[in-house]
Formats: structure tokens, C-alpha cells, sequence
């Protein structure tokens, strides 16, 4: 297994075979590509997904669901800039109308196709562009490559995300895992809050397949906050067409953990009027339950956000953070470590020199807080996690306080 960085060395990133694409402008933006349908054409047909919880999801979640129940979707319908959200019985007709109609393009049942939406809530579909588009689509190119796929589903992105792994078969042959994902505000996920889909061309039973996926993703989409909202249309799609052949499930594993982290990498060093990626890992927990809780309250923190952000060696704001967790009653502050890079600030009590070394690590593209909260040493257990944000910034401020208009 090689990973490849596609989005950077590539003009062009063909999607695994057997999948067929086409990404084109139905008028939803003012310029560039807002809507693409990708079909499975290969032997056989395995898919998973996994949705947002939000109380608020879209029909786009909403009919996704009811297709994926199966697991033997063959493909995907993306509409950008209009989530069709809060669009009452009009807003799900109008998705189950999309849907229909790429389906006919495609020449496949609706109910084999999936749909995600991305964009304001509140407003519906504008149809007649919509139905224009799709309804032309039965006699256009479909090879669009996953570069242009990712552009198309963009929303305030600044660049397309996109990340290839190879892998070998059973019978020494390669097949490849191209994943594609959007998204960089109301990113606190109950699920993987963006979109994200995942193409391979390996032979998969849906049951490997949705074993492979759904642990990618809690490892790695689920472990994402910028903002701490969570989204109404969040959806994750991973789609095999066979044509490759067999893959061992552990390479499976390996090779679906390897493109959804770096997607995720990708979208939270592009957050919502980010400058540096921030990571916090956090060991020595009672279970990966109580690290991840610990992780994310220091990573949402806005006060260690806009340290981060300021390269303010306020080391203190981590503690903070690691304290609001007042009802994990083992955490015990004396038995707690917080380091920066490699510099421990506590118990260490970094004197003038150290902070101004801690200033220079905070300046960094990408700042790594690391925790051990020492639990273990009461023999109460090991748990662990890491997660993925970014700084919080005065342009995040912007970008959102003039998103509709």
C-alpha cells in the first residue's frame, strides 16, 4: 500500500475503474461546477454510509439512508451551495425528483443512487436549473476525474481535497482507494461532518466493506471539529466496484484509515479562515471514550484556539480546558502531563527561556498538544485518541458573519 499526493503532484486524479463521473455547472453557483453524479458500471456493487445525527437532516440524509440500508448502492448524486434543508414535504420531493432524474441519466434504479447537499439551509433546490442540467446528462461525457469532482462540491473551501492509496490484491494485482471531501465550517461531527466519498475498485463483500468504512471514519472523520457546529447534511459514502479483484480486509483497513486521515488532515488545515492545523493527542485515559471527551474540550476551547492562533505561550488555557471535564472523577490534575511539541509545560513550569521557546513551537504551520492524563498509573486503563482542528481566527469571523449575503 503507497500513498500518493494526488491533489498536489497530479493535474488529473482518474477515479479506481469501473466508476464513471461527470461534474458539470447547473447555474447553482456563479462560476464553476456545482453538481456531479458518479455510476458504478463495474461487476459488482458493495457500498456504505454514514450520516449525521443532527434532529434537522435534510431529505438529502434523509433518502441517502433509506438507499444505503443494503449496502449495494452504485452511486452518488452532489449538489452544491443549497443543502435543501428546513424545506418541509417540497424540499423531499424535490430531492426524491433529483434523485429520479440522475438516476434516469445513469441508467440506474433510484433507489441505487445516494444524494448529498451542501450549502444554505432554509432555501429549496432551485429546480428548473436543476432538472435542465440532469435531464442532459443522458448524452454527456462522463469522465470527470476525482480532482474535478472535489471542485465541484466546494463550498467556502479554498481548494479541493483529495487522496489516493494503492493497494495489492490477493492475486498481485493493484487496486486503488481514491477519496474525495468538502467541508471546513459546522464541522463537530455526530458523524463525519462534510462530505466525504471514498471510490475503490477492490472486489469487497458490503459487510467488509462497511467494517473497513465506518472504522476509517471513527478514527479519523469523527475525531474533525472546527467550530464545534454540527451540520444538518453531513454525509460519508465509500462505493467498490470489484473490477481490481480481492484486497485482503487488513489492507482494506489500512488503505481506507490512510485516505480518510489525510482527508481530514486536509480539512482541518483548511477550517474556516485557518492558518495552522492543530492536533491534540491525548493517552492515558480510562478508556478512548474519556480521551476523546478530553481531546475535544481542549481542541474547541476558544481560548486555546486563539492561543494557538496568537503563538500566546498561555499554556494554562490546556489545563482549563482538561478541568471543564469535571465529571471524569479520576482525572487527577496531579498526575496529569501537558506538552507542546516536545516541550512539557506542566508539571514542568516552563520558566522565561522555555516559554519563549514555547512562543516559536506555537508559530508552527501545525501545533501538537499532547496530554497523558495518568489514569492508567491507577490501573483504571489505556485509552487514547487523537484529533484534528484548527486556530480560530478574526476571518472566520468574516467568512461567517456574511455567508448568505
Amino acid at each position: 500500500m503507497s500513498p500518493l499526493n494526488a491533489a498536489v503532484a497530479a493535474q488529473t486524479i482518474p477515479l479506481p475503474a469501473g466508476f464513471r463521473a461527470h461534474s458539470g455547472a447547473a447555474g447553482l453557483r456563479e462560476h464553476g461546477d456545482d453538481v456531479f453524479v458518479v455510476v458504478n458500471n463495474g461487476p459488482s456493487a458493495a457500498s456504505s454510509a454514514v450520516f449525521t445525527r443532527s434532529l434537522f437532516a435534510g431529505p438529502s440524509v434523509q433518502l441517502s439512508r433509506e438507499n444505503a440500508a443494503g449496502g449495494h448502492a452504485r452511486g452518488v448524486v452532489v449538489v452544491a451551495k443549497n443543502a435543501n434543508v428546513a424545506t418541509g414535504e417540497e424540499g423531499m420531493a424535490d430531492a426524491r425528483e433529483v434523485l429520479e432524474r440522475a438516476a434516469r441519466a445513469v441508467g440506474v434504479a433510484p433507489e441505487e443512487l445516494l444524494i448529498a447537499s451542501t450549502g444554505v439551509i432554509g432555501r429549496r433546490y432551485p429546480m428548473p436549473m436543476l432538472r435542465t442540467h440532469l435531464d442532459g446528462l443522458a448524452g454527456a461525457e462522463f469522465d470527470a476525474d476525482a480532482l474535478a469532482l472535489a471542485t465541484a462540491m466546494m463550498t467556502t473551501d479554498t481548494h479541493p481535497k483529495t487522496a489516493v492509496v494503492e493497494m495489492t490484491t490477493t492475486t498481485g494485482g493493484t487496486a486503488r482507494v481514491v477519496g474525495i471531501a468538502k467541508g471546513v465550517g459546522m464541522i463537530e461531527p455526530d458523524m463525519a461532518t462534510m462530505i466525504a466519498v471514498i471510490f475503490t475498485d477492490a472486489a469487497v463483500e458490503p459487510a467488509e466493506l462497511d467494517a473497513a468504512f465506518r472504522g476509517a471514519v471513527d478514527q479519523t472523520f469523527n475525531c474533525l471539529s472546527i467550530d464545534t457546529d454540527t451540520s444538518t447534511s453531513d454525509t460519508a459514502i465509500a462505493l467498490a466496484s470489484g473490477v481490481a479483484g480481492p484486497v485482503d480486509q487488513a489492507e482494506l483497513r489500512r488503505a481506507f484509515a490512510a485516505v480518510c486521515l489525510d482527508l481530514t488532515r486536509q480539512l482541518a488545515r483548511d477550517g474556516e479562515g485557518a492558518t495552522k492545523l492543530l492536533t491534540v493527542e491525548v493517552t492515558g485515559a480510562r478508556d478512548r471514550e474519556q480521551a476523546k471527551r478530553v481531546a475535544k474540550a481542549i481542541l474547541n476551547s476558544p481560548l486555546v484556539k486563539t492561543a494557538v492562533h496568537g503563538a500566546d505561550p498561555n499554556w494554562g488555557r490546556v489545563a482549563m480546558a482538561i478541568g471543564k471535564c469535571h465529571e471524569d472523577t479520576d482525572i487527577d490534575p496531579e498526575r496529569v502531563r501537558i506538552v507542546f511539541g516536545d516541550l512539557e509545560t506542566y508539571p514542568a513550569f516552563p520558566g522565561p527561556a522555555e516559554l519563549e521557546r514555547l512562543t516559536e513551537i506555537m508559530r508552527a504551520e501545525e501545533v501538537t498538544i499532547s496530554v497523558d492524563l495518568g489514569v492508567i498509573e491507577s490501573g483504571a486503563g489505556t485509552g487514547e485518541c487523537t484529533v484534528y482542528g484548527c486556530d480560530l481566527t478574526r476571518e472566520y469571523i468574516s467568512i461567517n458573519a456574511d455567508y448568505t449575503t
